[in-house]
């Protein structure tokens, strides 16, 4: 009786790209024997990795891969979050954190669930704790209508969407520090509809 052997094909290391919107960089390398085996991978990294900003240390990226071609992988913003290490070291003692997370549609259909976090100077009360959570959400929610899902994503992670925060917070008690915390994308919209921004790896049919 004869045994069939399965001969493995050589794995190929393809240069992954970081999304258009910082720059296209290069992050590295990943191995597959198929192309098509990298579609869905997704590529931790840091802003400070793909700007050189060190002030940017604690922002933690997650690119997914997208589509391939010979050479390179091709990644989009999957989402973001701060690092723990850097929350815990804003927190401090007789203040309040207060947190909104919200989903929000983009104004070319893209859908993300995103968690504002505003630190006060003092201890606030719970009324200014629910206006200040009702402010963060309608902030994220009217920022995402106005602009792009790229535009959207470089206001949440170089920090004008928490300066906007920080602005609008502040008017109802003395605020020390605003961040969008964390980020997911959930959806987006293509000729066909919305779509599940999830991507899972299929082998292609001949």
């Amino acid at each position: 009786m004869s045994t069939a052997t399965r001969v493995k094909k050589a794995k190929k290391w393809y240069t992954v790209l970081a999304p258009e919107i910082f720059g296209s960089v290069p992050m590295g390398s990943i191995p597959a024997d198929e192309g098509w085996k990298l579609l869905g991978r997704v590529v931790e990294t840091t802003l400070f990795d793909l700007t050189g900003d060190f002030t940017k240390h604690y922002v933690h990226l997650h690119l997914q891969v997208y589509r391939h071609d010979d050479e390179n992988a091709y990644t989009r913003f999957k989402g973001h979050e701060l690092s723990r290490d850097y929350v815990k070291s804003i927190i401090r003692r007789r203040s309040s954190k207060i947190a909104g997370i919200v989903d929000v549609t983009t104004s070319d259909g893209y859908v993300l669930r995103v968690t504002g976090l505003v630190l006060t100077t003092y201890n606030c009360n719970a009324s200014q704790r629910r206006a200040i959570r009702k402010i963060i959400l309608q902030t994220l929610s009217e920022w995402a209508q106005k602009s792009t899902f790229d535009d959207f994503v470089k206001a949440m992670v170089f920090g004008d969407l928490a300066t906007e925060l920080m602005s609008r917070a502040k008017k109802v008690y003395p605020v020390r520090k605003a961040e969008i915390y964390k980020s997911k994308l959930l959806a987006l919209r293509t000729s066909s509809g919305l779509v599940s921004a999830s991507i899972v790896a299929r082998k292609p049919t001949s």
